[in-house]
Formats: C-alpha cells, structure tokens, sequence
C-alpha cells in the first residue's frame, strides 16, 4: 500500500470512527507520522466545575496519536500513553491537537500531541508510545 492510500484509507476510517463522530471530533490532517484532529467546545462537554472534561481532551489527542501512528501503512497498537493537563478551554472554543512523530524505531515509535486552544495556547501534553507487529 502506498503511503497516499495509507492516508486515504486513514481519513475514510477516522471519518466513520462512531465515538469520534459522538464526541464532534474531527480529523483535519494526516501525513507521514502526523496528524491534528479538532473539536468545537460545546456544553454537553463539560464536567461538574464547568470545564471541559479530561475524557474529551484525552480521547481529541488519542485520535490525532492512531492516525499519525497508523500513518506509514502498518497496523500501530497502543502500549501506554500519558496525558498532561494544562489549562481549561472554554464554551465555543475550537480546541487542535497536532500529532507528531519524535521516535520511529524497530517495532516501536513514539510520539508527542500537544493539544491547543483558539489562541494557540497549549492546553495539554499528550505522549504515547505503539507497537507495530508487522515492521
């Protein structure tokens, strides 16, 4: 396969993905070992202080983390991931996270999503690390 069907076959199966599509996360980029992903901040989204909840700034970085650690055309599996939370989005808000690709190893690769608000202000670390049985 290639790397273009690779990103196709990426962008057809992040379009269908149901809990994404629950969660208004989107997918607006892929590329080799990249990807961003977007939601609107929204009232069904927020916890009981008011502030958007960890699961929907988590589950924003896992999708832009499966579509970049998928991206090269071989199966990722997730071994372990992290997140770090910085600072609350608000009501309204457009909320990116950008995926990148810090480690491609034998069977491993790692990477780093750093997850933003309207402003460009970081608002949270996520890292994750894969296992790809076919490399």
């Amino acid at each position: 396969m290639t790397t273009s069907d690779s990103h196709a076959e990426i962008r057809e199966r992040a379009s269908n993905d149901p809990f994404c599509g629950r969660t208004g996360i989107e997918l607006e980029d892929v590329g080799e070992g990249t990807a961003e992903t977007r939601a609107v901040i929204d009232e069904d989204h927020l916890n009981f202080h008011g502030t958007p909840h960890g699961g929907l700034i988590y589950t924003l970085a896992d999708a832009a983390f499966a579509a970049a650690s998928n991206s090269h055309g071989d199966a990722a599996f997730a071994l372990e991931t992290n997140i770090s939370y910085l600072a609350a989005a608000e009501v309204g808000d457009t909320i990116r996270a950008v995926a990148t690709e810090t480690h491609l190893g034998g069977r491993t690769a790692e990477y780093e999503v750093v997850i933003s608000d309207d402003d460009g202000e970081r608002i949270a670390t996520f890292r994750g690390r894969v296992y790809k049985p076919s490399r």
